[in-house]
């Protein structure tokens, strides 16, 4: 399997397949495919499995797309501006944010992953549920903005503002914790939690968010008056 990541700030990745490879996406992912390629939907490990992905932000039915020559081609674009994310599953379980997932091999299973700590679930900007990549082979995910990845050493802390934390692998310490301070959370525009990433493990980070982008649109839409 061979991919090229294109686009800017507007990303799209096209895959290239050889005879029996296969990808999967939730239903309605494909943006454009050549003729060789043969598409099967069901729900991709049944109804409960399938009723998770929907809790995380995916669709309950999955399609697979399988190729029946070499060379077969597919296309799956972002659903916001921002970046796309090609990771090989391999030793690591990788955490998405919601609505992350873009595609991946069959060998790799999305799932949901529940938030160990309440205020994380609570506080942390994306609920309880996130999801889950296992196994091993390709996957591509999707952030808001331009993505910035990081390694932390063992017992590195990273601060993130809430919202801004895309991915990062299991085995990265995920919690949330109160700004401290007075002045600080009346003026210092943070709002009153931020997330706490600790070390070792891989983490990506996103420059923007979806909730902020529109807070920032909402002034300049125009007002119905009836």
């Amino acid at each position: 399997m061979k991919y090229n990541i294109f686009g800017g700030n507007l990303p799209a990745v096209t895959i290239t397949l050889n005879a029996g490879e296969s990808i999967y996406t939730q239903s309605g992912g494909m943006t454009w495919m050549t003729d060789n390629i043969s598409m099967e939907t069901n729900m991709k490990g049944g109804f409960f499995k399938g009723l998770g992905r929907m809790l995380s932000g995916e669709s309950l039915f999955m399609a697979t797309y399988t190729a029946r020559t070499d060379g077969a081609e597919i296309t799956l674009a972002s659903t916001f501006p921002g970046s796309i994310i090609a990771v090989d599953i391999g030793e690591e379980n990788i955490i998405l944010q919601k609505n992350a997932f873009l595609c991946a091999q069959p060998t790799v299973e999305l799932s949901t992953y529940v938030t160990k700590k309440i205020s994380s679930g609570l506080f942390g900007g994306e609920g309880f549920i996130l999801q889950k990549l296992t196994g091993h082979g390709y996957a591509f995910f999707e952030i808001d903005g331009t993505c910035y990845e990081k390694v932390l050493a063992p017992g590195e802390v990273l601060k993130v503002d809430t919202g801004n934390v895309a991915a990062f692998e299991e085995k990265v310490g995920y919690e949330v914790e109160r700004i401290k301070g007075f002045k600080n959370i009346l003026f210092g525009g943070e709002g009153l939690f931020i997330t706490k990433l600790t070390g070792p493990g891989k983490v990506w980070l996103q420059t923007m968010t979806m909730p902020g982008f529109a807070e920032r649109l909402i002034p300049f839409l125009p007002i119905r008056n009836d």
